[in-house]
């Protein structure tokens, strides 16, 4: 009579609460002497206790067989504690649900208070071991004749089936009784189960379309409602006799009822069941978005959320009766719910079209625009800000200056304008203006997706291609973008593009040399690596168009000019001749070999003498003829895109294999040579006599004359034998590698070993500059080709013509690249650099040569040979890993 009591043990937890712990490590200890008592009262009460702990997070698995013994009372309401506390600790690895089987055979059969506590209980520690045993039992139970136990047994055959699905032929039969049940109550936890099941396999419910159609029309209960139209949102896609059928008491229930949860549900089931896609849905679907429409409009944001979600839906049908309501789409884009701003950007992404595209894209724009408003605050406003200034507060950012938001915004941007190769984009101007613009105000890191889609739209279309380079001649001038790409939220890299297109079509500027200052100035140098070197190589391509030029319509006026701009370019190219970037101080480098040959060509002219000392004669051009190097190394072929097949269309030629070594790498030093014979494994001599003697190299006299005869020719004398005339030959060949090397500026000569004797003094080259080839040999008309200079400027209203196919090889046959290399628009190839990494769900992921092996390269084989040591019994073993291949051997001993 003294023990403590559930009450109790709630008042000590709350007079405890500084040591909790300890409070609780006593409560235990009590309730495990107490529900080890053979006392069944005793025994609940510290049940019931431990069942309070276990909700409080403390674990009570210990006590499994107690709480069977407790469900096994016969006395109800300890019965009712037991399977309390069963389906508060029980799972399905627990050990004793095995021994509950007879238990709730029993019970089940017992008084209906028993049966309905046993029927909770089951619902929550049904296993796939009793759903198999206790199915028939169950399935038994829904003719009882009490109402509340069928409904019970409704929901328990339900938890059943989904454990044990081999009990769906037996149990779906007394189911489809139960939808005719005298009692509301079971009928509705009926439809409430089927619509539940139904989602795993709809052909196996669609006889009972006729019993739900007839609770369709003839219920009143909005719930039961729901769940019914819900079930045939799932039986419709699978008999189309059921769409036709179901339009006019789905169209009444839209247009009459007023409960909101009913009216989503039947919209839903319009779009997800293909009513709107009938002869006579479009009525039906004109209902739908008026209904959605209305949601919008409500200050519920539930509702307006779910209403976006429906008209996503309903766009891919009906487009145009969605485009009436985009003014109230719109006003969702900047609301402050960020859960509806995204619903409405996806709604808008949906509802693009050639018609509409530029609206929705300039009004996408407006919200990226910061916007500054002049008026002063008002008093309350004024008190409310500093009511909400204190520490923990934090500043409200607008919903368009969030930098998350601004992201997506920007992408959502730039996705709905490039799907499909560009196929809603009528003008391409445009589009261009509007990258320009967004390369300005976006403050966020798109610019790697605005350069790649610059390059792209400037390498298909070409009657844009002199507005594109009207724009990026404006943005590699403006100082000011410079200054601020080094900022966090720049977009650096639209500058890349800007630098490629200038110098890819410099052609279309009239004075391309004004151009070069800002492609060479100092401060450049806060840019990427991969953007200098395209600064670098667009200074290079412009220069190089601009003596072409001025070799057709030379004047001795000009050369003051020219050495001016070479001299400019030499200076700032020797800046990032040092640079820390491999890439920039190549093409410096090489830049300024260029340079300073041109250099050396204008010093050397002498204006208006056709005949001077160096033996210029009157066929030779009145020009200096460095003017015509630079350009063709750049304008010899035309730009076009590439298809996105074009290289995997391309065969690979006979007798080419790629996975051969070009050229083999370096041995180890310390690895003992390979013979050329193959290796053999355990060689094991027959017989008792005796083997042959080896010679000093390990090779016996019989393997050695097998080796003669198979190469037709002695072996190769070593090289301590070597003779005086391969000794010679050697030397001579030694001489003229070293020559070759210090011709060649790739290779860095070692000084203290000269490639030339100094005594030789003829054998030093002399190189006159006006030693080039007569230009009577070149036609001056046309030099090399080059891209189109001065065209026709494109009228706005002549159609803008892409290509979205791109060159294939000749002859090759396309050749569909798999799902995971294809890209919705193919990159235009870049000549002489490309860009950095498009984003991911663009372009498949390189893998390195080092993460996959290397097609035909056989793997490693350990080769054993044993060789008896002399004077003792004992055997020592020569290991080696030979890789097959590339000629390399490791040997261990």
């Amino acid at each position: 009579m003294w023990e403590r009591t559930l009450q109790d043990l709630i008042r000590g937890l709350r007079a405890n609460k500084q040591d909790e712990a300890k409070f609780i490590a006593q409560a235990v200890e009590e309730i495990r002497r107490e529900i080890k008592s053979k006392d069944m009262e005793l025994k609940a009460a510290a049940l019931l206790k431990l069942t309070y702990l276990e909700m409080l997070g403390h674990d009570m698995g210990w006590a499994s067989f107690h709480v069977v013994e407790v469900m096994s009372s016969p006395k109800y309401h300890l019965k009712t504690v037991g399977y309390l506390a069963a389906t508060q600790s029980f799972s399905q690895e627990t050990d004793v649900l095995m021994l509950t089987t007879n238990l709730v055979k029993k019970d089940l059969t017992s008084t209906p208070a028993d049966v309905a506590v046993t029927l909770n209980g089951l619902s929550h520690i049904v296993s796939p071991d009793l759903a198999r045993d206790l199915a028939h039992d169950l399935v038994g139970l829904l003719n009882h004749s009490r109402p509340h136990i069928r409904k019970r047994a409704v929901i328990a055959v339900y938890k059943v089936l989904v454990k044990y699905p081999e009990a769906t032929p037996f149990a779906l039969t007394r189911l489809k009784e139960k939808l005719d049940d005298q009692d509301i109550g079971v009928v509705a936890t009926t439809v409430n189960v089927l619509c539940e099941l139904v989602q795993q396999s709809p052909r196996d419910y669609l006889s009972l379309a006729p019993q739900l159609f007839h609770l369709l029309t003839t219920s009143s209960n909005n719930w039961m409602l729901i769940k019914i139209i819900k079930l045939f949102g799932f039986l419709s896609p699978h008999e189309p006799r059921l769409v036709k059928k179901l339009q006019p008491p789905i169209t009444e229930l839209i247009s009459t009822t007023a409960a909101i949860s009913l009216l989503y549900e039947c919209v839903h089931t319009c779009i997800v069941g293909g009513m709107l896609q009938t002869a006579s849905g479009n009525s039906l679907a004109e209902l739908c978005v008026t209904k959605l429409a209305t949601f919008l409009q409500d200050p519920d944001q539930n509702l307006k959320y779910i209403s976006l979600l429906a008209l996503v839906k309903i766009v891919p049908t009906h487009a145009h009766l969605v485009a009436k309501y985009q003014d109230m789409i719109f006003s969702s884009v900047n609301d402050l719910d960020i859960s509806i701003r995204m619903r409405a950007l996806d709604l808008l992404s949906a509802m693009v079209t050639p018609d509409n595209l530029q609206s929705i894209v300039q009004q996408l724009l407006s919200h990226l625009v910061p916007q500054e408003s002049s008026a002063l605050p008002t008093a309350a406003q004024s008190l409310a800000q500093n009511a909400s200034s204190s520490s923990s507060a934090k500043p409200i950012v607008a919903p368009s200056q969030s930098p998350a938001y601004r992201l997506t915004l920007s992408q959502r941007i730039l996705s709905m304008c490039s799907q499909d190769t560009y196929h809603n984009v009528i003008d391409f101007q445009w589009y261009l203006s509007v990258l320009f613009d967004l390369a300005y105000v976006a403050s966020v890191d798109v610019g790697a997706e605005i350069r790649d889609q610059l390059v792209d739209i400037v390498g298909r279309v070409r009657g844009v291609r002199r507005y594109g380079l009207e724009l990026m001649v404006k943005l590699i001038s403006d100082e000011s973008f410079l200054i601020n790409s080094k900022n966090e939220g720049s977009c650096a890299e639209v500058l890349w593009a800007a630098a490629w297109i200038c110098g890819e079509n410099c052609g279309e500027l009239a004075e391309p040399h004004k151009i070069l200052p800002f492609l060479l100035q100092p401060s450049i140098s806060i840019l990427g690596p991969e953007t200098i070197g395209m600064y670098l190589q667009a200074a290079t391509k412009v220069f190089g168009f601009w003596g072409a030029e001025l070799s057709r319509r030379w004047d001795d006026d000009d050369l003051p000019k020219v050495k001016d701009a070479v001299e400019s370019i030499i200076e700032r190219m020797t800046d990032f001749a040092s640079s820390s970037d491999i890439e920039v101080q190549e093409r410096a480098a090489n830049g300024l070999q260029l340079f300073a040959f041109v250099r050396a060509d204008l010093s050397s002219y002498h204006p208006g003498q056709q005949g001077n000392p160096f033996g210029r004669t009157d066929d030779e051009p009145v020009f200096p003829k460095s003017l015509l190097l630079i350009g063709p190394l750049f304008s010899a072929y035309d730009l076009n895109p590439v298809a996105i097949a074009a290289q995997a269309s391309v065969p690979i030629p006979d007798g080419l294999d790629l996975d051969a070594w070009i050229v083999p790498p370096p041995k180890d030093p310390t690895v003992e040579p390979a013979t050329s014979e193959p290796l053999a494994v355990k060689s094991k001599h027959k017989g008792k006599g005796k083997a042959k003697p080896k010679e000093s190299n390990g090779v016996d006299g019989r393997t050695k004359k097998r080796r003669k005869e198979r190469n037709g020719d002695l072996l190769a004398p070593s090289p301590a034998i070597e003779t005086p005339e391969e000794k010679a030959e050697r030397e001579r060949q030694k001489s003229l590698r070293l020559e070759r090397q210090r011709d060649d500026p790739y290779y860095i000569m070692d000084n203290s070993t000269p490639a030339i004797e100094p005594d030789d003094v003829d054998s030093i080259p002399v190189v006159r500059l006006d030693d080039l080839p007569p230009m009577s040999q070149v036609p001056m008309a046309s030099p090399l080709p080059t891209l189109l200079r001065n065209p026709s400027p494109v009228s706005r209203s002549e159609p803008f013509v892409i290509d979205k196919d791109g060159e294939m090889p000749e002859g090759a046959i396309f050749v569909p690249l798999p799902p995971s290399r294809q890209t919705s628009t193919p990159a235009t190839p870049l000549r002489n650099g490309t860009p950095s990494a498009p984003p991911p769900p663009a372009f498949p992921e390189y893998v390195t040569e080092d993460e996959i092996p290397r097609a035909g390269t056989p793997e490693l084989i350990k080769v054993t040979r044993v060789k008896k040591a002399t004077g003792t019994g004992k055997k020592k073993k020569r290991t080696r890993l030979a890789e097959g291949g590339n000629g390399t051997v490791a040997s261990s001993s």
